[in-house]
């Protein structure tokens, strides 16, 4: 199970999101094509990092939310939006904030 938005997350979320809700980032490795080490770090993000978001980071964005975890299936629900194909928290937690965000919830 994952525990902070994965590298592609993070630059969707760094797109639409203040990166100031950001409580971890990978950090910038300085090659042309914008890599970013595999595993991020909780340390305040320099000016090339790429914030990351944690599970408890991106439930701080989601108002007034139910969250059910079973087996094999993850459920985030608000009272206008749910959230029930992500097999991982914090891809449906990703998922909800993506959502509420282009539909101007947040």
């Amino acid at each position: 199970m994952k525990s902070y938005t994965d590298i592609e997350q993070s630059k969707k979320l760094a797109e639409i999101m203040p990166l100031e809700s950001a409580d971890m980032c990978y950090m910038y490795l300085g090659a042309k094509d914008k890599e970013y080490q595999d595993f991020a770090i909780c340390a305040p993000a320099m000016e090339n990092d790429l914030p990351c978001w944690s599970l408890a980071a991106l439930l701080k964005l989601i108002p007034n939310f139910n969250m059910y975890k079973r087996t094999i299936e993850c459920r985030i629900e608000t009272t206008n939006h749910l959230i029930d194909k992500a097999w991982d928290l914090v891809d449906a937690a990703f998922e909800m904030v993506c959502w509420l965000k282009e539909n101007n919830e947040i």
